[in-house]
């Protein structure tokens, strides 16, 4: 698996403003893993350009999706979604809309639980990550009730973790729903990278002695 100019530049970034970090974190499902994407960290205006313009540079490569409104879950998505359609506005001229839910539902002004566009037609859902993959699973239901479609799923980074099968929580959703997960980058172009760099020879061997215990073969 060889990586792309702009999932290079994507990993030389997010290493360098420490929101890909290497060491031993703890995750929700107990795991310990050697390596942690924080998208908490995209909090200036200069790294909140830069995620935008990796998505939007992802989906133009993938050249796949017909979209008419990009989705980005409360709360992670939120900016993530704003910046990217900036991104496909500025850089490749198209003018896509974008919502985003609340966690709370409104019962006054204009109420409902939807903001920005509204949700119709064909959406793509913008997210960071995948784990278990509930809450992709709630957005998937809210744009359902909106009488929508959901055409794919796009997130920063697929850990390829599995579940509680042999499949990894991106192929669950992929297979449940029918529609494609698309990311910036994955673990094993994660791990490619540190090769070519060189110098990370200890957490390269923790990083594949994660994938061997629980990711998925390729």
């Amino acid at each position: 698996m060889s990586l792309k100019s702009y999932q290079r530049n994507f990993l030389e970034f997010a290493i360098s403003q420490e929101i890909l970090s290497f060491g031993s974190f703890t995750l929700k499902s107990g795991r310990k893993s050697p390596y942690f994407f924080n998208v908490g960290k995209f909090n200036k205006g200069s790294t909140l350009s830069a995620i935008g313009k990796f998505y939007a540079a992802t989906l133009q490569d993938e050249k796949k999706l017909d979209f008419d409104v990009v989705f980005g879950p409360a709360y992670k998505g939120i900016p993530l979604a704003s910046s990217t359609v900036i991104a496909l506005s500025e850089q490749y001229n198209k003018d896509v809309p974008y919502s985003f839910n609340r966690k709370e539902i409104k019962d006054h002004g204009e109420g409902g639980n939807i903001v920005g566009a509204p949700l119709k037609g064909n959406i793509l859902i913008l997210d960071d990550v995948i784990t278990a993959g509930t809450a992709i699973r709630e957005c998937l239901a809210i744009i359902k009730e909106n009488d929508a479609t959901p055409v794919g799923i796009i997130v920063a980074v697929d850990r390829q973790e599995r579940g509680t099968s042999e499949v990894s929580a991106v192929q669950q959703i992929e297979q449940d729903y029918g529609i494609p997960v698309m990311s910036i980058v994955n673990l094993e172009l994660i791990i490619e990278y540190l090769k070519e760099q060189g110098g990370y020879d200890e957490h390269l061997s923790n990083m594949k002695e994660y994938r061997d215990m629980y990711c998925i073969k390729k």
